[in-house]
């Protein structure tokens, strides 16, 4: 069925700024009455930003009364500098960004959190007798820079790894490749499978499932919308993620992933196929409390043992309103379920 929007003026009373709009059946959608929303990825368009690309697709946003301008980022882009210069309305982001927030007491924010897990792997050759992080100890580990300062710090203060362990981290996949003893970081979706396609038999240690309970692929956002638009946001939010579900469930999404393919030509459908499978096997999106609250989901508990833990390691100071980094306003709603 074809939506159309029209206002609410009851809720429109209650807004600082922007309409709010009420599906209404049968009538169509025209341009000139949609809210247009700017929202930048993190990378260069892969499956795990599939979720935006199927809502696109799909015409979800589009449903919600929204016209959806998603920019695709890559390694030029740095999509915190475009939000704080408000080249651009939201971005996808990471729990470490909205506590960085707080303590440069910028104001922005989190509202919603599409990967439950952090996707962040260490990768091992089988059969090199490395079975658990513990076995880990001791050896040389191939780190990037970004990583010494987020995840790096977890395995440090958990199991004992030291700095010298580290080695540079160049996202050159030729020595881990030639030596069988390697162990080297990745995305889950991402370098195990580039390693197999080249003949390597790996062994994939998703950190998250250690205890790092780092919130990704988040949508951030400016104190400034979420008070002005907050119904906009709340579409915004709704139809994110129900082109989440439908993704994850490879519900009608070849239009999404020709967009993807389209985007990034460097993207195939295999690889596609490889890292959905893959979040769902290890329950990126969906487990823990997006299995009872919906997609997106987040809560204060989880927020404060992130903190907590990183507070531990030694990445933030104790004291942090870290409340003022998120708010879960716009999500737990169930979307989805």
């Amino acid at each position: 069925m074809k939506t159309k929007w029209r206002i609410d003026r009851r809720r429109a009373l209650g807004l600082l700024g922007g309409a709010a709009l009420v599906p209404v059946a049968g009538a169509r959608v025209s341009a000139q009455m949609l809210d247009r929303v700017s929202f930048q990825t993190n990378w260069r368009a892969q499956a795990e930003h599939g979720g935006y690309y199927q809502a696109v697709a799909a015409g979800i946003y589009r449903r919600y009364g929204i016209e959806c301008d998603l920019r695709m980022g890559g390694p030029m882009e740095n999509p915190s500098q475009l939000l704080l210069a408000g080249r651009v309305d939201m971005i996808m982001s990471n729990g470490f960004i909205a506590l960085n927030y707080v303590r440069e007491n910028l104001p922005f924010l989190t509202i919603a959190a599409v990967m439950q897990k952090d996707p962040q792997v260490l990768i091992t050759h089988q059969g090199n007798g490395i079975e658990r992080f513990e076995d880990m100890k001791g050896r040389p580990i191939l780190v990037s820079p970004e990583g010494r300062v987020t995840y790096w710090p977890f395995l440090r203060a958990k199991f004992g790894f030291t700095d010298d362990q580290i080695r540079p981290y160049t996202f050159n996949l030729a020595p881990f490749l030639q030596d069988r003893g390697a162990i080297q970081q990745g995305f889950l979706s991402s370098e195990p499978y580039a390693a197999e396609q080249a003949g390597a038999r790996v062994k994939v240690f998703l950190i998250a499932d250690a205890g790092y309970e780092n919130y990704q692929t988040t949508i951030n956002i400016s104190r400034r919308m979420v008070a002005e638009k907050r119904d906009l946001v709340q579409r915004f939010v709704d139809a994110t993620m129900e082109g989440w579900t439908q993704y994850m469930r490879r519900q009608d999404i070849e239009a999404a992933n020709r967009l993807i393919m389209r985007d990034n030509p460097e993207m195939t459908q295999d690889k596609i196929d490889y890292a959905i499978e893959a979040m769902n096997r290890y329950g990126i999106v969906l487990s823990g409390d997006a299995e009872r609250l919906g997609i997106g989901a987040m809560t204060h508990d989880r927020w404060e043992r992130f903190y907590a833990t990183m507070v531990a390691a030694g990445v933030y100071p104790p004291g942090l309103a870290i409340r003022n980094a998120y708010s879960l306003d716009f999500v737990n709603r169930r979307v989805g379920l």
